[in-house]
């Protein structure tokens, strides 16, 4: 988890936190200054509401779903994402 230092949030740090914040894992704290900056970030919030939304659609997709060529390009494009950090 990022170390946030500065009292407001900017947008790289909200999206960064994104996944923390979703999965209730930010201190008190940093919840805090999340939702401070959501309220007053319309961009941001609208991302968080996209993130919302497609955790809720992908959340119904079960692997078998997927053809499996779909399914190797997923597993690939991951294996390149993880190379790249």
């Amino acid at each position: 988890m990022p170390v946030l230092r500065r009292p407001d949030l900017i947008c790289r740090e909200a999206v960064a936190l994104v996944t923390d914040y979703l999965d209730g894992s930010l201190s008190r704290r940093d919840r805090r200054r999340f939702e401070s900056h959501i309220r007053n970030c319309r961009n941001c919030s609208t991302y968080l509401a996209q993130i919302r939304q497609t955790i809720a659609l992908t959340g119904t997709v079960e692997a078998d779903d997927l053809p499996p060529k779909a399914q190797d390009e997923l597993v690939e494009l991951y294996r390149r994402w993880r190379s790249d950090r």
